[in-house]
């Protein structure tokens, strides 16, 4: 039924005097969803999730700052907190509240903050391999002290800002990196992810929409307990879902399960980082009946 009607609309609003994105999938009338996508990722990697929920759901999905068709920020401020500030904003905005999200990685770190913020705004929330502490997934030593971790940002910075966005001669060869990053992708899927994922420059070739700043990791980001107060203020039922072959540790096996106050973990089989892409049909079979739960 979804899959006849029309495609998404585009819509901006505004953050902290920057122009975001998002697209609205229409049925305005229905319960608010919010898909919130991960990092170096765009709103329309949540199309085939859009498409099996419309029906039911308000969807909108935005491209986060420095993402998709969002603005750069001019300063390459890309820490947590502006990404909860936009997110806030854009609920205050522009969603009904309470708001159902499902959100992945990086997004889905933002959305478990903004829950424990304002607990009363969220009904329910499925977090895709988002609930990880600063440090704790990049696969390198953290920095201990104040000194220490601006040192790493510094020297950190100063590289991206030596660097160019990379160029690729087609679509094609774009969509061939697109797979490299994630070999569970079939053509169709990684075609769609590359399209809506490029700019073309000038002379033809073609370069991500991304900021090469969202890279920069903030010196100065919650601490792991601070965290642990955001999560265990959360009051609506998380489901948080992680891929068996994923490279990140899970609250299950890190012992951080127990901080939330009604949540569960669903882990899927043959699936990496992206399970909503990887395991698409077992992964909405989820979905809909946690979505379906009654909330008590």
């Amino acid at each position: 039924m979804g899959a006849a009607l029309p495609g998404p609309v585009s819509h901006h609003y505004e953050s902290r005097r920057l122009r975001l994105h998002y697209v609205d999938w229409g049925n305005p009338e229905a319960p608010p969803l919010l898909l919130l996508h991960g990092g170096r990722d765009h709103c329309r990697s949540w199309d085939w999730v859009a498409a099996k929920l419309r029906d039911d759901w308000h969807i909108i999905a935005p491209d986060l700052r420095g993402h998709g068709d969002s603005a750069w920020s001019p300063d390459g401020n890309y820490t947590a907190a502006a990404f909860l500030y936009d997110l806030s904003e854009l609920i205050h905005q522009h969603v009904a509240k309470p708001v159902t999200i499902i959100a992945h990685s990086f997004g889905a770190n933002v959305a478990l903050r903004y829950a424990g913020l304002y607990p009363a705004h969220v009904r329910k929330l499925i977090a895709i391999e988002g609930a990880f502490t600063p440090g704790a997934f990049i696969g390198e030593p953290v920095a201990k002290g104040v000194a220490g971790r601006l040192r790493n940002w510094i020297d950190f910075d100063r590289k991206l800002s030596d660097g160019q966005p990379r160029r690729y001669q087609s679509i094609a060869e774009a969509c061939r990196r697109m797979q490299d990053e994630n070999k569970k992708l079939n053509d169709t899927q990684a075609r769609h992810l590359t399209t809506h994922g490029v700019n073309q420059n000038e002379d033809g070739s073609f370069s991500w929409k991304f900021d090469p700043y969202v890279r920069s990791r903030s010196p100065h980001d919650a601490k792991a307990a601070e965290l642990d107060e955001l999560w265990h203020a959360i009051s609506c039922p998380v489901l948080h879902v992680y891929g068996s072959e994923s490279w990140m540790p899970n609250p299950l096996t890190t012992g951080r399960m127990s901080i939330f106050q009604a949540a569960r973990l669903a882990l899927f089989e043959h699936a990496g980082h992206w399970v909503h892409h990887d395991q698409l049909e077992p992964f909405m079979a989820a979905v809909k009946t946690f979505l379906d739960e009654a909330v008590a």
